[in-house]
């Protein structure tokens, strides 16, 4: 009786260990849209990032639908993922946000996918922040595109990030200057079932959910050549 009451009460903790860990559906549809947009992206002909630059990001942030919309004030908003290159491969993704405002008269909205590329040790070190805002305390400029397109400019050279967008099928370099990069703990919490370091996370000690390896894996294929290996 007391062996079959310990199995029970083993098999008891492993089921609400299951369920403390268990994948928030809302966070695993990020993840794998954010591996539609890698796809799409990399796969329209001589329309992708340039092989160099590829070659070289430290980190990769993307974030689908991202949310412009504005009357005579605009605001920005987007919920995105994140990994970052190590020594092993690919790390297991964090969760982040941007946020941003704007004044001025306009009148209209739009829904843009955005991918963000941390393209220097600088870079890394602002994604292990609680929060930065690019083009204030991260320099920031529109990524060249184009699988043949010359990315050595000086404004390229010096960025600490690169940063895309796609909408209405049109990919291309974008300015996000004045926008913020902030870490979104809640969901990262969630998606790993108790309070993770960032940095431990994108320097790849903290191994990758069942429910982010399409994520990481969809990254290490197009970012496949190491900086050090340019």
């Amino acid at each position: 009786m007391k062996k079959l009451m310990a199995i029970l009460g083993m098999v008891a903790l492993s089921a609400s260990s299951f369920t403390a860990h268990a994948q928030d559906p809302k966070l695993s549809d990020r993840l794998e849209r954010a591996s539609i947009v890698m796809d799409e992206i990399m796969q329209t002909p001589d329309k992708g990032v340039p092989q160099s630059i590829l070659a070289g990001a430290h980190c990769v942030v993307v974030v689908p639908s991202y949310k412009k919309g504005a009357f005579v004030v605009g605001a920005q908003y987007g919920q995105g993922v994140a990994t970052c290159r190590t020594p092993h491969g690919w790390s297991a993704p964090v969760f982040v946000q941007l946020a941003g405002g704007s004044f001025g008269f306009q009148i209209g909205g739009q829904a843009t996918d955005l991918v963000l590329l941390a393209m220097n040790e600088h870079g890394l070190q602002d994604m292990l922040h609680s929060k930065f805002k690019l083009g204030g305390d991260a320099s920031v400029a529109a990524g060249p595109v184009g699988r043949n397109a010359a990315a050595d400019t000086d404004i390229t050279l010096r960025a600490e990030f690169l940063t895309y967008s796609r909408a209405r099928g049109i990919f291309a370099g974008i300015d996000l200057s004045g926008v913020v990069l902030s870490q979104n703990s809640d969901d990262t919490r969630i998606e790993y079932g108790s309070d993770v370091p960032y940095e431990g996370v994108l320097t790849g000690h903290v191994p990758a959910p069942g429910n982010s390896v399409h994520f990481v894996h969809t990254v290490a294929k197009y970012f496949v050549v190491s900086k050090d290996n340019q």
